[in-house]
């Protein structure tokens, strides 16, 4: 609509008004650069829809539109039609190009700086032809790092231990590493020392959205001039703006890329632990702007920029910090929740926010009465958003997810039925092309497979596969949440491979849970869940075709989500319980007496985080019951044949005639039966069994 009404509209009336006088009968040529950096990809769509259909119905109108952009699918795909000139440039040596960019830079440089000109005045030309010539080399055909090279040559330098003037600089940019992870971290170096660097840094690179300096000082609770200290020796990779007005932007998305991946980045790693803080300033600085301003509660306008981003942000901090913070941190959130509403009381946000941290530190203790809480004030915020609000939907989704971790914690169902109801009429509330449309399949997905689970009715398992199918197409490569998708379909899949014996949906899961482990490197806070469910997928794989590879490989990556789970960690259990499955298959085939002793202390210590009712204790059950066999089969003891059978009574007790694990534990209580028939000839208990 914007370019419409800014561009397209009066090109469009001038063509038509004087075609050949005003315009000069040459077209304009609007240059857009970098369309992949784009985050938004709706957005880039309606653009690109929206261009190509007035070209379509105005093909004579004096006007050309020049794209660059890395290739990416959603983009090329687009674009990737008759009227359009798709060139690729993969091959193109661009030396000239950065040759000739560096001199108009150079030439410009000149003009502004009385230093350059007295030195030119004195020694003559600079750069030299040969200096300009090994810099064309050095950068290698990147802008990027040509753009940063530039900027270090030129830029003043705060450290008295280093070069002041261009001239100087010059033989050092020669010696910089020429990719830019290498510039980066060099151009980092220089303001290490510098305090509160680390902080400055990192808040810079984790920010949901960029604030000027004035904002990151308050946000951080520091001088502004501290901030500028820091970042004024970074400006060849950070865009520092000359008034306060302007945010505080990175030169190149490639920059966020590697400070956030800790293989690349190193020491100046912005660890997700930075959330946390991020997350407790943002909720520290709004309480302090409603208590000096009671009459407003939600005003970004009316504020400061760095309270603006607090009021607006704290959740998403919350969120993307989740299972890095200390349970001081976490009580202090809640504390920090609870003033705020005490001073406006009844207030929907505020009673979404208190629900919110109360659900995020009852992961970290696994405190039901922080749950039930939570539950609580969710029910509270739905209350006071009747339809048709528009936030309604976000309302139902939040009691939906508190319902289903508590039916998680106590298998209770009337939890797990509400909260699939409640998605459902989210669903309805956001449709096609609604952006959080993604979000409220995948999680009726969830609640539909935990139903499956529970009750093992298939048409609940063919409808979350669907859902899952239709939620990962929303979320093409480069989406943030792509990886959830990826989890949750190939989880259903293996399910489906479980009850079918399906070998393509097997070989469909692994890849997914591949692809899902690969975009969540350490230390994202989803990896123990990949790692769990792709060494799940690869023990399925070795137990279906033998394949050693497969099982070692399923025992690595368990051993690696355990470590990622220490106790109170509310899916210790499952991964105990995994890692002991996988050990107890090796012992099977190699039968190497330490796998199964491991095997079954991890199953103890499984079953112990999993007292009645929890959903999952007929599983440990069975599972424990299963390894104390095989000690039977191995030292002939009476007393671990009688635990075995025992353990399986009490998984049988807990699986109604309903329950898809029933026949299973029949099975499986008829096998030790038999084995205590074998050593003592009762066979009454078998035959009732059978």
């Amino acid at each position: 609509m914007q370019m419409q009404c800014l561009v397209y509209g009066p090109i469009k009336a001038a063509a038509e008004h004087s075609p050949m006088g005003s315009l000069g009968g040459r077209p304009f040529l609007i240059v857009i650069d970098g369309v992949d950096e784009c985050e938004d990809k709706e957005e880039i769509q309606d653009f690109i829809d929206g261009m190509l259909a007035f070209f379509d119905e105005n093909p004579f109108v004096p006007l050309r539109v020049f794209i660059t952009s890395r290739v990416e699918q959603h983009i090329q795909s687009l674009l990737n039609v008759p009227g359009v000139h798709l060139d690729n440039l993969v091959d193109h040596c661009s030396d000239e190009d950065i040759a000739t960019f560096l001199d108009v830079l150079f030439e410009d440089g000149r003009r502004r700086s009385p230093v350059i000109q007295a030195y030119v005045k004195q020694h003559g030309e600079w750069p030299t032809p040969n200096d300009r010539r090994k810099l064309v080399e050095h950068i290698g055909g990147s802008f990027i790092f040509a753009s940063a090279v530039f900027k270090f040559i030129m830029g003043s330098n705060a450290e008295d231990a280093q070069p002041t003037t261009p001239m100087d600089r010059l033989p050092l940019a020669l010696k910089m590493n020429p990719g830019l992870d290498g510039l980066y971290a060099q151009t980092l170096a220089r303001s290490e020392h510098l305090p509160h660097f680390f902080d400055i840094v990192s808040t810079v690179a984790l920010l949901e959205k960029p604030l000027p300096i004035s904002g990151i000082a308050e946000l951080l609770a520091i001088h502004t001039y501290e901030v500028v200290n820091v970042l004024v020796n970074l400006q060849a990779i950070i865009q520092v703006p000359g008034t306060d007005n302007i945010p505080v932007t990175l030169c190149h998305t490639s920059l966020r890329d590697f400070l956030t991946a800790q293989s690349q980045a190193g020491r100046f790693f912005a660890h997700p632990r930075h959330h946390v803080s991020l997350s407790l300033r943002c909720l520290d600085c709004g309480l302090k702007f409603r208590g000096q301003m009671p009459g407003l509660l939600n005003h970004p306008t009316q504020c400061t920029p760095g309270v603006a981003y607090a009021l607006r942000h704290s959740l998403a901090h919350l969120h993307r910090g989740e299972g890095h913070f200390k349970l001081t941190e976490s009580d202090s959130a809640v504390e920090l929740c609870r003033e705020a509403l005490v001073l406006h009381p009844g207030a929907p946000e505020l009673i979404r926010l208190l629900a919110s941290v109360t659900q995020s530190r009852s992961r970290h203790t696994g405190s039901l009465l922080d749950l039930g809480e939570a539950v609580t004030l969710y029910r509270k915020v739905l209350e006071l958003r009747p339809s048709p609000n528009p936030v309604r939907s976000m309302s139902l989704n939040n009691l939906s997810s508190a319902l289903l971790e508590r039916y998680w914690r106590t298998g209770t169902m009337a939890d797990l039925e509400e909260a699939t109801s409640l998605y459902r009429e989210a669903l309805e509330l956001q449709p096609s092309p609604n952006p959080a449309r993604s979000w409220s399949l995948n999680n009726i997905g969830s609640a539909l497979l935990d139903r499956y689970q529970r009750k093992g009715t298939m048409a609940d398992l063919e409808e979350a596969i669907s859902l899952f199918r239709q939620a990962l197409d929303l979320r093409p490569s480069r989406h943030p949440d792509r990886s959830s998708s990826l989890n949750n379909l190939g989880n259903a899949l293996l399910d489906r491979h479980r009850h079918t014996g399906t070998t393509a949906d097997l070989e469909e899961a692994i890849s997914l849970h591949y692809e899902a482990l690969d975009l969540r490197p350490s230390p994202h806070p989803d990896r123990s869940s990949s790692l769990n469910n792709f060494g799940n997928a690869l023990l399925y794989r070795y137990q279906r075709t033998g394949t050693m590879a497969d099982l070692e490989e399923a025992i690595s990556l368990q051993r690696e989500a355990l470590e990622l789970r220490p106790s109170p960690h509310p899916d210790r259990s499952m991964s105990l319980n995994n890692l002991g499955n996988a050990l107890l298959d090796r012992y099977r085939r190699t039968g190497t007496m330490t796998d199964l002793e491991e095997a079954i202390s991890l199953h103890r210590e499984a079953l112990d985080l999993r007292p009645s009712p929890h959903p999952d204790r007929s599983r440990s059950l069975t599972h424990l019951a299963n390894v104390l066999q095989s000690l039977y089969e191995c030292n002939g003891s009476i007393g671990t044949l009688t635990e075995a059978i025992s353990l399986h009574r009490e998984a049988l007790g807990l699986r109604p005639a309903t329950h898809p694990g029933r026949l299973k534990s029949l099975r499986s209580l008829s096998q030790v039966l038999q084995s205590q028939f074998e050593q003592n000839g009762n066979t009454g208990r078998v035959w009732s069994i059978a």
